[in-house]
Parts: structure tokens; sequence; C-alpha cells
């Protein structure tokens, strides 16, 4: 679907239309992107924020994030994590006790998840997967966040099973829920562009659509700033807000800026082009005003630095995301920042709320009172 032109909407009556609780429309998005009016739609969105969580609280999660391949073949310009099969010197895929360490690190601290994603190696099929699922299980209480629609649709492909068939096996062998990665912008023009072995943007959708059907909580993402228009950041809004329509199984929605240092975009984003802080508080708070139907809205301190990140509790986000003891996916593309349970506390404190430890499907583990 494409959106359709239609006359300028005058930002305030937009913001009214959403305080009154009415659902903007795919134009009146784009309006409020434009417009540049980041004061008065961050406004708006703190208090549509406010009615969809507790606005005394703000939640933050303890896990890993574990990428247990860095090896390949999907060949996404945009990543600069990723290595080609065959890379000897730098390409690996991490040994069963080595994951179980970082697990073990990460109990240690009071973490509840693990967050597990990697490339697309081709070597790997759906035993592979199940037998690590499963020993994680028999050895650990843990909450296994894992595959992103990408890593499922190419195990389903290298294993020669269905989607559905897929997460079936996944989740029976301890899979508990599907994180957003790998959906960029879910315009298939875009994705020619910047990944085009990936997914398609149906493909994307219906793995969640799959995943959501068998009972399974996921998340949704969105990578921005680089070739997408501004009306196809809000065509990606759009099929994530039709998708919950249709299931309810979102219960978040992240969305982070482009970075990229060594990656083969570097010069296709100029360095006027390169979306900014103004850029991001304003489109996650566009965010959470057009996506209506999704509980919460996670800060992406970990793309934007922590004191944008504790700004963005202003502009529509209920969430600090994770604490996120391991990192290396973004980090990869020049940005590395790291946090502690200490420093998130103190910065929610700082804003007047109280900090909740929450776990992966934002059941509260510790008030910070």
């Amino acid at each position: 679907m494409t959106i359709t032109a239609e006359p300028t909407p005058v930002v305030d009556e937009v913001l009214e239309k959403a305080l009154g609780g009415e659902r903007i429309s795919d134009g009146e998005a784009v309006a409020l992107l434009r417009s540049r009016d980041l004061v008065e739609i961050g406004r708006v969105a703190g208090e549509v924020r406010n009615r969809m969580t507790d606005p005394s609280k703000v939640t933050f999660i303890v896990d890993r994030n574990v990428n247990y391949t860095n090896l390949c073949v999907t060949d996404c310009d945009f990543c600069a994590f990723y290595r080609r099969p065959g890379d000897t010197r730098e390409g690996y895929l991490l040994p069963k006790p080595v994951i179980y360490k970082k697990i073990e690190e990460t109990l240690a601290i009071g973490g509840t998840g693990l967050l597990m994603q990697g490339g697309h190696h081709p070597d790997l099929a759906i035993d592979y997967y199940e037998d690590l699922f499963r020993s994680i299980k028999a050895r650990y209480k843990i909450h296994l966040h894992a595959l992103s629609p990408p890593e499922i649709q190419h195990i389903a492909r290298r294993s020669k099973l269905t989607v559905p068939e897929t997460l079936t096996r996944l989740r029976d062998a301890g899979l508990d829920s599907v994180p957003g990665g790998g959906a960029e912008i879910l315009v298939d023009r875009v994705r020619a562009i910047i990944a085009p072995k990936k997914t398609k943007s149906e493909e994307w959708l219906d793995v969640m659509r799959q995943a959501h059907r068998l009972g399974m909580s996921t998340t949704a993402t969105m990578m921005y700033g680089h070739v997408e228009t501004l009306e196809e950041r809000v065509e990606h809004m759009r099929k994530v807000r039709a998708l919950q329509d249709e299931l309810r199984g979102f219960r978040a929605f992240i969305s982070w800026t482009f970075q990229r240092d060594g990656n083969r975009m570097d010069d296709m984003v100029s360095d006027d082009a390169m979306p900014t802080s103004f850029d991001y508080l304003l489109t996650q708070a566009v965010s959470r005003i057009y996506l209506d139907n999704v509980p919460h809205i996670q800060s992406s301190w970990v793309t934007q630095g922590m004191k944008v990140g504790q700004v963005a509790l202003g502009f529509g986000a209920d969430d600090m995301g994770s604490v996120m003891i391991e990192e290396n996916v973004v980090s990869a593309a020049g940005t590395t920042h790291r946090t502690t349970t200490d420093e998130l506390v103190h910065l929610i404190k700082a804003l007047g709320k109280t900090p909740v430890q929450r776990d992966t499907l934002y059941r509260e583990v510790r008030v910070f009172d």
C-alpha cells in the first residue's frame, strides 16, 4: 500500500485529534514529522504515554545481547558486524560453554533474559537451535528472546520447513519470544537498496504474524535515517499498526537511527542527511502518537547516548530498554554506549519517576523506591 497525498493538516488539529483519543492517519503522521514542531508533538506524545502506561514509573530490563555468530550470507550494506562464511580470522560461532558462561554472568547480576541474535549462518539448520535452546533451558531459568524474523526465515529455508513449523519447533525447544530485528524499513524499495538479499517486508510481517498466532509475544523495530522518505517511515509504522490490530502480539516498539561507520552505506548518506537527536526525538514522539495499539515505546540510548535516552522519556517513551551487559552490532558501526542498573535508576529518579526493573514481558521484577 502506498500512502496517498492528503492536504497538509494543521499540526494543532492533528494533536487535538490524538489527545481526544482518535487515531491519526498516515498523512497526518507525515505532517507531524514534516512540521518539525518537536516541543508540541513531544508534549502530546507524553500525554498519550501517560494514558497507556503508569505515568509515575519508567521500566528497564537487565539482560544480555548474545550474538552467537557473525557469519552471514545476507551482505546487508548497513551492517558492520557480519563476516562472510569462510572468514577464519574474524568469523565465529560461539561454543556452548561460552554461551553458558555469558548466561551465568547475566544471572549473577540479577538479569532475567537472553537476547540472542546472529548472522544467517549457511550451515545451521533447525536442529542446531533446538539443541542449543534445550540445553540452555535444562541448565538455567532464563527467558529466551531470540532469533529475528530474517533468521527464522533463513532457518526455515535451510531446514526445508514452513515458518509455522519452524516457530512451533523452536518454541517447543525453549524459544519464549521473538525480537523485532531485521525490520529496518518495511518498504521493499528501501530494502532493495540497503539489504537486497534479506526478507521482504511481507515476509518479515508474516513471521511475526505466525509467531503471534502461536501465542508468542514479540517486539517491533525501525532503523531509519538512511535512504527512506518520511512517507516510507510512516508506511513502516502503518504496517506494524495494522498487524497489531489483527493479532495484538507486539508488546513494544523500538526505533533507532542509522549508524554508518564501518559499513558500505557510508557514502550513501551525506553528513547533512545523517539523522540528529532532534530527528530521533521527533520520530519517537510521532511513533507514540501513531501506534495507538502498541503498549510500550522504548528509548534507544544504545544509539543516542544516555542523555538523549533520558530526554526521550519526555517524548513518548516509557521504557529505557536494557542495561545490555553486552552489545556488538551497533558498536561495530562506531557507536558504543554502556550503562549499569545504578546509572539507569539514577537517571530515572532524576526525572521524578520510579524506576522499575521488568522482565522481557514487562512484568515487574524489582521496584526502586
